[in-house]
């Protein structure tokens, strides 16, 4: 069973920037490179940059599958439109309609926002990733 819990703590955070590091360094490297990779994960997936996104209105959720931690998304309200800014995954965790849960969180937190649209920004490079979104 896939639960999404509402990330709030201290330790919520540094579970999301420890899954971020897996997921970034195995997903991202092939793409942009170490250096990119350890910026971002830096910049935007550390619990201190999660925690500073948090303060300024995005809203982050642990994804668990079968009582594991196995990947986060975060979204924020961008006028009408809900922006999906992250939804990872583990790649052993993958196949198993976890992504499909959580889009389908992601389209009633929409719903309930009164947003008439989603929107989210993938890497041009990032095929696996562009074909998965299509799917859904």
């Amino acid at each position: 069973m896939t639960k999404l819990t509402l990330a709030n703590t201290d330790l919520d955070y540094n579970t999301i920037a420890s899954l971020a590091e897996i997921i970034w360094k195995e997903h991202y490297i092939p793409i942009i490179g170490i250096q990119q990779v350890d910026y971002m994960l830096d910049k935007f997936q550390s619990a201190k940059a999660i925690k500073e996104q948090i303060s300024n209105g995005a809203s982050y959720f642990l994804i668990t599958h079968q009582g594991n931690s196995v990947g986060y998304l975060s979204y924020s309200k961008k006028k009408g439109s809900l922006f999906l800014s992250k939804l990872y995954v583990l790649s052993s965790s993958r196949g198993k309609g976890i992504g499909k849960s959580a889009m389908d969180f992601i389209q009633d937190k929409a719903e309930q926002m009164g947003a008439t649209s989603i929107s989210l920004t993938v890497n041009k490079y990032n095929t696996a990733s562009i074909k998965a979104y299509e799917k859904m």
